[in-house]
């Protein structure tokens, strides 16, 4: 049972605290995103200066939402007060739902669920934002299976209207209907997936972005014809390379291997071209070089320039 939470009109635990661990780029969304619907939010890093970076993006998309008329200025100056930073795990030791969005490795993500199994409070949900990695077996890390769940939004946080839910094997109807609540409330369509290997998305998406690199490693075409058919022929907003370089090449990376690993066939194997580009570090748009090149160059004002 699910306690110590107010309730809502409706009797179901409303959320009021929550705590994110991961100061990137999809953690400090998540977070942006729970101080804009009212939640009182810690986030946490290890690495000062990712929060410091962290504090200043989300600074920068609330004030860039009420530029828009999208976010009044004091709705924005009230997320902005409800938000605080920590390097010390153990000021989330209050929160009604801990939502973790680091490094996409199971073997990092069990040693901090059972963190934070030890620190937060009974009656709270922990959720993992992980694209691919069985729910299931991080419940395993904590005592409390029933109150553990995948909660993976879409990046960039604030934008993107989905957000996957998980069930891992042991996961309660509670904490299901209150992290489906959750979502909702952040004005989020909610899909459910059983948990399997790449749940919904990026079962398909993934596989597809690999197939792209096999195109561009076996010499089918260029990377702009690549990702310009995906475009004008089946009408995708981005090209799946450079969505790739959006996402992060080392995260495609991971989720192929927990793809091939979890279902056991050879048409997960990852392509060795991204497998090379991961090795030297070109890892997308988070370090100005991918399958394109965003530095800048001399004499030059586009950031997003091919190579």
């Amino acid at each position: 049972m699910l306690s110590g939470r107010s309730r809502d009109s409706g009797g179901m635990a409303e959320v009021r605290s929550m705590g994110v661990v991961g100061g990137g780029q999809m953690g400090s969304g998540i977070a942006q995103l729970a101080a804009v619907h009212g939640v009182d939010v810690w986030l946490h890093d290890t690495d000062a200066e990712a929060l410091t970076r962290a504090t200043k993006s989300i600074s920068t998309s609330v004030q860039r939402f009420v530029s828009k008329g999208q976010l009044s200025q004091e709705v924005a100056t009230g997320a902005l007060q409800r938000l605080r930073c920590t390097s010390n795990l153990e000021e989330l030791c209050s929160a009604d739902v801990i939502i973790e969005a680091i490094v996409e490795s199971e073997d990092v993500k069990k040693k901090l669920f059972s963190e934070l199994d030890k620190l937060a409070k009974g009656s709270a949900i922990l959720a993992s934002n992980t694209s691919s990695i069985s729910i299931t077996r991080l419940a395993l890390a904590t005592s409390r299976p029933r109150q553990v769940i995948g909660m993976h939004f879409m990046n960039p946080p604030p934008i993107m209207k989905l957000v996957e839910i998980v069930r891992g094997a042991d996961t309660s109807e509670e904490t299901f209907n209150l992290t489906k609540a959750l979502a909702e409330r952040f004005g989020k369509t909610v899909i459910c997936s059983q948990d399997y290997s790449g749940f919904i998305v990026n079962r398909i998406l993934m596989p597809m972005i690999n197939e792209a690199f096999f195109t561009l490693y076996t010499g089918v075409a260029t990377k702009e014809d690549i990702d310009t058919g995906m475009k004008l022929g089946t009408n995708h907003p981005m090209g799946p390379l450079e969505l790739a370089d959006f996402i992060g090449l080392d995260v495609c990376l991971s989720i192929m291997k927990v793809l091939h690993a979890g279902l056991g066939d050879s048409k997960y194997v990852p392509c060795p071209l991204l497998q090379q580009y991961v090795d030297a570090g070109r890892l997308g748009r988070k370090r100005g070089i991918g399958v394109y090149n965003y530095r800048k160059v001399t004499g030059a004002t586009n950031l997003s320039s091919r190579i």
